[in-house]
C-alpha cells in the first residue's frame, strides 16, 4: 500500500504556518528541522536560507497522513504562497470537527464556500487560509 501525503513549500513563512496549522489541528509536531542543522557541504544547495528557516517540518494529522513543509526561499518572490492549482482535502469524523477546523483554517483567510449540507450527501466546505494554501473540509454521514 502507498501512503500520500502533502509537502508544502514557503518562502520564510514555514514556521509561522505550521504553528497556525497546529492550533487548527491540535496536533503536535513529529519533528522540526531548521538549516541550521543541515552540514556545512549540503549548505550550498540553500544559498537564501538562514539559519532559523525551516529546513523540515511534519505535523502528523492522523495515522496515516503527515502535513510536511519546509522554507524554500525565493529572494525575487514577493507574495505570500499562491497555490492555486490544488486542494487539501480533509475528511472528518463528525460536524462539530469540520465547523471546528473550518473556523481555524479560515481564520484570517477567505471563505470560498461556508461549511453547509451539499446536494451529494456530505457537509462541506472550501477556505483558503491566510497563507494561500486552499482547504476543502467535509464531513460525509455515511462513510
Amino acid at each position: 500500500m502507498a501512503i500520500v501525503n502533502t509537502y508544502l513549500y514557503f518562502n520564510g513563512e514555514c514556521e509561522e504556518a505550521f504553528e497556525f496549522y497546529k492550533s487548527a489541528f491540535d496536533k503536535e509536531f513529529k519533528y522540526v528541522g531548521r538549516y541550521k542543522d543541515v552540514s556545512q557541504t549540503a549548505r550550498h544547495n540553500f544559498p537564501n536560507c538562514e539559519d532559523e528557516h525551516i529546513m523540515h517540518i511534519a505535523l502528523p494529522i492522523s495515522e496515516e497522513t503527515i502535513l510536511m513543509g519546509a522554507d524554500i526561499i525565493d529572494n525575487g518572490r514577493k507574495e505570500k504562497n499562491t497555490y492555486n492549482n490544488f486542494s487539501l482535502y480533509v475528511s472528518t469524523d463528525s460536524k462539530k470537527e469540520a465547523n471546528r477546523i473550518f473556523k481555524s483554517l479560515s481564520s484570517g483567510g477567505e471563505i470560498k464556500l461556508p461549511m453547509s449540507d451539499q446536494f451529494w450527501g456530505s457537509y462541506y466546505g472550501i477556505c483558503v487560509d491566510k497563507f494561500g494554501v486552499q482547504w476543502k473540509i467535509s464531513f460525509a454521514p455515511d462513510s
